[in-house]
């Protein structure tokens, strides 16, 4: 991804991204494949340059609390139902990513590459780049109501 603002660059970089990165898939891929879960494009390309990244941020963000997330799909192994379940409400596929606020909740992300909060209720961080500076500077996602998208509602 290019032209990070300078404190996700920062916090990028602390957590061990660099640029041109690149991490094997192949065993996120198996594992949730063998559960029925099928990891498309936009979750390879990005788990190739995030994944097995912890994000060791807390404090005050934009508009909610900056926190702690790890990009490791392993966090989310277990979770095959709800990621199914939302990806169905959806009408998108989402595979997940990892956890946010230390297994609060997950991480997800469609083949358009929109990263999402997913618990008993769903939430986008909207598309990346963008996504991964909204979850690192601390900007509330968007609340997504079962059966309808509606973008502009807070949680």
């Amino acid at each position: 991804m290019s032209e990070w603002s300078p404190e996700v660059l920062e916090v990028l970089e602390a957590s061990g991204w660099t640029a041109g990165r690149r991490v094997d898939t192949a065993g996120w891929r198996s594992m949730f494949e063998g559960a029925g879960i099928v990891m498309h494009d936009a979750a390879e390309k990005f788990l190739q340059e995030f994944g097995g990244l912890t994000v060791s941020i807390g404090g005050p963000g934009i508009s909610c609390a900056r926190e702690p997330f790890e990009l490791d799909p392993e966090l989310a192994w277990g979770e095959e139902d709800r990621f199914s379940g939302w990806s169905d409400t959806l009408g998108r596929e989402l595979f997940p990513l990892g956890e946010l606020d230390h297994g609060r909740f997950f991480l997800g992300i469609d083949e358009h590459s929109e990263i999402y909060l997913v618990e008993g209720w769903a939430a986008s961080f909207g598309a990346m780049p963008h996504a991964l500076e909204n979850l690192i500077l601390g900007v509330m996602p968007r609340r997504i109501d079962e059966g309808q998208r509606q973008p502009d509602q807070a949680w």
